[in-house]
């Protein structure tokens, strides 16, 4: 593995989100001294919090999966990431609810959830989701040591016994088609396939190793953080302040000082220079690239996932249906990836996720109040409406998601709402989120593993990348894995084994799986 020339003393990590601080705790795990310089007033970037009259809003994603990929970050230091946060294993994981009236429980426990496919869609189909289990886990093991959590120097690391066994379970086919292979029942295939819009793909077109993503939701597990999923880069970033970090807030990075192909100096907007080592950037890659002055030559332009409407609604009501997690299903499926990712239009039947954290976490709403948070995908702003359209369009879409929540059971909801923000394309974009999409870069082939925009940038050898624009990709596990390949390149080894946990007795093994709390929560 490459890693960065010369000195790396003392790091500067620009960007306070996921990525930044595990790549944080990472290094001060390694022995760097770390600044972490952050544009906004605290920690968090996408996973950030906002206040809607008594209402606590995360602002970015809802659900955590693998979070021993966070403690990893935490035990560097010899923190554990269960000491700082309470989690709460979510059982089920999901509900699934879909347009002919029937629903489905999506549990992690094998047995129960044999059952529930059993009583949901027959022996058949119960016996198909055994194999498809095993199949994952299979999958899993194939992918995670050698495409996942490794840096990339050349497609020729491709080149392993363990690509020839994910080639043997069928990775390189199509999503859709190879989980057909286990399950006849289309709702089933969509409970297994919907995850491919979180690597910005359709399944239909999406390679079957997505179906890792899959793995992370449906076998791992599903956990929620009390206080929100704000709770854990907060948790980081006390962490890293506490190992010796110096943490700068409201602290926006106008250039990058350079000399004979390093950089020297972080030059804040306040005019304050930060002498360095070495810099990580885990803002959006066209900032990076802004502040870089370059951006690297690739022979076909990135694409980017759709976007997402989104609406945080502060209610003075909940429905006994919702779990944690609903997905509701609509009627169209192939129709609806269509227009997402080659028509442009807005979704005529929209799936849509709606978390509901006040079930197990009530103080984030004021008494007697419930927070929804209700995302629609949507076009991104270069196959879709431009991010001005939006001003009108984002009320109107409002509306109709609000009526269409209604038509599927959460009677009352527009009347019930107190407090609410909409978030559309026009404010990802205003954000800095190229093509108005917070998910970042596509996981297409050309943009997966080796072919993805690299970590390390050349011509400037001193800066490393993280977030999920770069290696790994999107997601909450991913973005953790980044920041952690980041500090890789800076204190050698090769991403898993190289940076080791100070010695300490409250440390965690990375590997160790949170007992669950609240574990017999029927929602």
């Amino acid at each position: 593995m490459r890693r960065v020339p010369g000195r790396t003393d003392h790091v500067v990590v620009v960007g306070a989100g996921l990525s930044g601080l595990a790549c944080a705790l990472h290094l001060l795990g390694a022995g760097r001294r770390v600044t972490v310089v952050e544009r906004d007033g605290g920690p968090g970037g996408r996973a950030g919090r906002v206040r809607l009259g008594g209402y606590q809003v995360d602002t970015g994603p809802t659900v955590l999966t693998m979070p021993h990929l966070a403690d990893e970050a935490f035990a560097a230091v010899g923190d554990s990431l269960h000491r700082r946060v309470e989690l709460t294993a979510l059982h089920p994981a999901y509900r699934a609810c879909f347009a002919d009236g029937s629903s489905l429980d999506v549990h992690t426990d094998g047995e129960t959830m044999e059952a529930e496919v059993r009583r949901f869609a027959g022996p058949t189909e119960a016996a198909g989701y055994r194999r498809l289990r095993q199949w994952l886990e299979r999958l899993y093991r194939a992918q995670m040591r050698r495409f996942i959590d490794t840096n990339f120097d050349s497609p020729f690391q491709l080149l392993h016994p363990d690509l020839a066994r994910l080639a043997a379970l069928g990775g390189f086919g199509r999503l859709d088609g190879r989980i057909g292979r286990f399950l006849s029942d289309d709702r089933l295939r969509r409970v297994f396939s919907f995850q491919a819009l979180y690597a910005g793909v359709a399944p239909a077109r999406a390679l079957a190793a997505y179906a890792v993503i899959a793995y992370m939701d449906t076998v791992v597990g599903v956990w929620f953080p009390k206080g929100g999923m704000h709770a854990i880069p907060r948790a980081m970033a006390d962490a890293a302040a506490d190992a010796g970090a110096d943490l700068r807030w409201a602290a926006e990075v106008s250039t990058l000082e350079r000399s004979a192909g390093r950089v020297r100096a972080v030059r804040l907007a306040s005019g304050e220079r930060i002498p360095c080592d070495a810099v990580v950037l885990t803002c959006e890659l066209p900032t990076a690239y802004r502040l870089l002055g370059r951006e690297p030559r690739r022979p076909a332009p990135l694409r980017h996932s759709p976007s997402a409407v989104i609406l945080h609604a502060g209610t003075d009501r909940t429905w006994p249906h919702l779990a944690h997690h609903t997905i509701s299903f609509g009627a169209a499926w192939e129709r609806t990836f269509q227009e997402l990712t080659r028509t442009g239009e807005l979704m005529s039947d929209p799936s849509l996720l709606i978390t509901r954290p006040t079930t197990h976490d009530p103080g984030l709403a004021p008494p007697g109040g419930h927070l929804h948070y209700v995302l629609a995908p949507c076009p991104n702003t270069t196959v879709g409406p431009a991010a001005s359209a939006w001003r009108d369009l984002g009320p109107r879409y409002r509306d109709r998601l609000v009526a269409e929540l209604e038509r599927r059971g959460l009677e009352g909801f527009g009347d019930g709402v107190r407090e609410e923000l909409l978030v559309t394309p026009l404010d990802w974009t205003a954000q800095g989120h190229a093509a108005g999409s917070p998910f970042s870069v596509s996981h297409t082939f050309a943009q997966t593993g080796p072919f993805r925009p690299r970590n390390l940038v050349r011509g400037v050898e001193n800066v490393v990348l993280a977030g999920c624009g770069t290696t790994p990709g999107v997601g909450v596990p991913t973005v953790l894995v980044s920041g952690k390949l980041a500090a890789a390149r800076l204190t050698g080894g090769t991403g898993r084994h190289a940076v080791r946990a100070r010695a300490c007795p409250t440390a965690v093994p990375a590997s160790a799986t949170p007992t669950p709390a609240g574990a017999d929560d029927p929602s």
